[in-house]
């Protein structure tokens, strides 16, 4: 495939803070159209990955090209194509919405008449044109967090980096951003984002990687990783604290693989139906069952841990 196919090219990419290692020698590829995911616990390094191409980073060592370009030679070339949506709104709280985009223009030269028509294009596209002349410090974090993807659209950008998108907003914040997400992706914007939420990755991401201290650990689509690291589906029990302590290990042969969690038990099987007729045969009581098709969440658990990592 031809390099201009490729707005993001890594190879061996490292970056270290002192002694510690953030990005330990990842590659991979972001194709042009695409929607590419960053998932990862916290301190995985998909910050510290997102920072290197939005040039705001030196790397280490490795190689890292963006739209052919080496960010430590042509960071301004670069920063000139690219939208980017932080993890913290860096909004001015002293502008109106509408001015927080006409000031945001001129950091790319953008002609007052065309970045007025901008302006007013972006608004619709966010709905936020009713509050076009409203302080930024009122406006609801959705509200906000519309009003910073569409100032990272400002300069028509090639590729757009988006940093946990919707960390912190209630659902309906967040699928409004998904759908204004997913029309930037059907009209052949390049959409590259971190997220801490798997539903979000598995609704947008053609392709994510997986990345656990610093290394990816897994890469494909999200129903190749399905497949490939988890069963069709899960089973989930509810057990009293009496029936779990009788257990003797009775259900740890039932599915391809047992999971004990502190408030239920998780059974994982290709048909989660059969495996429940099964405990219902041994005469386990049952407080309540939830058989559920497997998810990305799942493969994220599954191959990071669910240990906490501050």
């Amino acid at each position: 495939m031809a390099s201009d196919a490729f707005l993001v090219q890594a190879r061996h990419l490292v970056k270290r803070f002192d002694s510690f290692t953030a990005v330990d020698g990842i590659e991979f590829n972001v194709r042009r159209g695409e929607a590419f995911g960053i998932l990862g616990p916290n301190g995985a390094g998909k910050s510290s990955t997102m920072r290197m191409i939005a040039c705001a980073s030196p790397p280490t060592s490795g190689t890292l090209q963006i739209f052919d370009l080496d960010p430590r030679l042509h960071a301004s070339a670069i920063k000139a194509r690219l939208g980017v949506v932080p993890q913290a709104d860096n909004l001015d709280a002293e502008l109106t919405v509408r001015e927080n985009l006409l000031m945001y223009a001129r950091y790319f030269d953008i002609a007052p008449s065309l970045a007025r028509e901008r302006t007013d294009e972006l608004l619709d596209f966010v709905q936020l044109t009713e509050r076009a002349h409203s302080q930024v410090e009122p406006l609801s974090g959705g509200m906000k967090r519309r009003l910073t993807i569409a100032r990272a659209l400002v300069n028509a950008p090639e590729l757009i980096l988006l940093d946990e998108p919707t960390t912190g907003l209630d659902p309906q914040a967040r699928h409004l951003i998904w759908d204004r997400l997913y029309r930037l992706k059907r009209s052949g914007s390049t959409l590259l984002l971190t997220t801490h939420y798997m539903d979000e990755a598995e609704q947008l991401c053609d392709r994510i990687i997986v990345v656990d201290k610093g290394r990816i650990v897994a890469e494909g689509t999200p129903r190749d990783l399905i497949e490939r690291y988890v069963t069709r589906e899960g089973l989930e029990l509810r057990l009293s604290q009496e029936v779990r302590e009788s257990l003797d290990g009775r259900l740890t042969g039932l599915a391809d693989r047992f999971e004990e969690l502190p408030d239920r038990i998780q059974l994982h099987a290709d048909d989660g139906e059969q495996v429940l007729e099964q405990v219902h045969a041994l005469g386990i009581p049952v407080e309540r069952a939830l058989v559920r098709r497997a998810t990305l969440e799942d493969v994220f658990l599954r191959l990071t841990g669910r240990t906490l990592v501050d």
